[in-house]
């Protein structure tokens, strides 16, 4: 019995030991050390950038409308005169607002829905899956058109009357209401596929063989869980956040871009995108500039995500 008094400690110091190799490997993948920089420097911006930049993104200079890069305007005016620049920072901060929080509530759904389907089983298990299958079978522009169209008008309207009651301007400002509906209707699209993956991590380790050893030894299920179930099934949990959160920013910019995202005047990449659609061949820089901004960040999570794969994934191990 004594000599199983130290197997607690030890497996104490796995996760840390885990977490240090891991991030050694990272830093051995320059894609995804560059693409953490590029991450890095897009939240800054998106924390500081409006205190920094001489301009707010809903200023209008109407005496420069779609001019070019300048020394004024680095990355030059829309078509009403507001500062390019200023506007990008803008959206980076409403994109990762979005991702942020539409990866942490469809992750805590997903994972959630899928421990519980991967320990009880049986109905439980069959309900969840049937109900991941029925969401990925809705083509999920369609749910995102009709949640959005039946709950606007309400809420919409709500607020409305919150205000004729009240009179407090704060319930004519709909931002709060169109982000909140954008989080909701990503995170319905997104959880089924959080939901399956740990349910698929709860159903092997469960089975795995060091489990059933660390059962048989008598260790207790806190220990067991801490020890051993954590850390192997942190990394693939790790690896498809990462991916979510690229994939989140994408999904709230193509529904601005469609006009059922984030409203004006709150800035959204997706709707200067469309914007410069419009006027692309006289003015390509307000096309270009949203558009390359959008890429970029979401290659920076794609390189981080794929080193975080290589640097988890017990097998690449040398």
């Amino acid at each position: 019995m004594t000599s199983q008094q130290p197997q607690p400690d030890t497996a104490e110091q796995a996760p840390a030991g885990l977490g240090r190799d891991a991030w050694l490997r990272l830093r051995r993948n320059r894609l995804a050390m560059l693409g953490l920089v590029i991450i890095a420097f897009y939240v800054l911006s998106a924390i500081f950038g409006p205190w920094l930049i001489p301009y707010d993104f809903a200023q209008q200079d109407l005496a420069r409308v779609n001019s070019g890069p300048s020394l004024t305007h680095w990355l030059g005016t829309d078509n009403l005169g507001r500062d390019l620049f200023a506007r990008i920072v803008g959206g980076a901060r409403t994109a990762l607002i979005v991702a942020f929080f539409v990866t942490v509530l469809s992750f805590s759904i997903g994972a959630i829905a899928g421990a519980v389907s991967g320990f009880v089983g049986g109905v439980t298990d069959r309900t969840i899956m049937w109900l991941t299958d029925v969401t990925m079978a809705v083509p999920s522009l369609l749910l995102v058109v009709v949640i959005n169209t039946s709950l606007t008008p309400l809420l919409s309207g709500w607020m409305e009357d919150l205000f004729l009651k009240t009179g407090n301007p704060m319930f004519r400002d709909t931002t709060f209401l169109d982000v909140s509906l954008v989080f909701g209707t990503i995170a319905l699209i997104k959880w089924p596929q959080y939901a399956r993956l740990m349910r698929a991590q709860v159903l092997s380790i469960r089975n795995a063989n060091y489990v059933t050893a660390a059962i048989a030894l008598g260790l207790p299920p806190t220990t067991i869980i801490r020890s051993f179930v954590v850390p192997n099934a942190l990394g693939p949990v790790i690896v498809a956040v990462s991916f979510g959160l690229g994939t989140a920013m994408v999904l709230e910019s193509s529904f601005s871009f469609l006009g059922i995202g984030v409203q004006p005047p709150t800035p959204s990449w997706g709707r200067m995108i469309a914007d410069g659609m419009r006027v692309w061949g006289a003015y390509p820089h307000l096309l270009i500039v949203p558009a390359l901004a959008l890429a970029i960040i979401t290659m920076a999570f794609a390189f981080v995500g794929d080193g975080l794969n290589d640097a988890l994934n017990p097998k690449g191990k040398k």
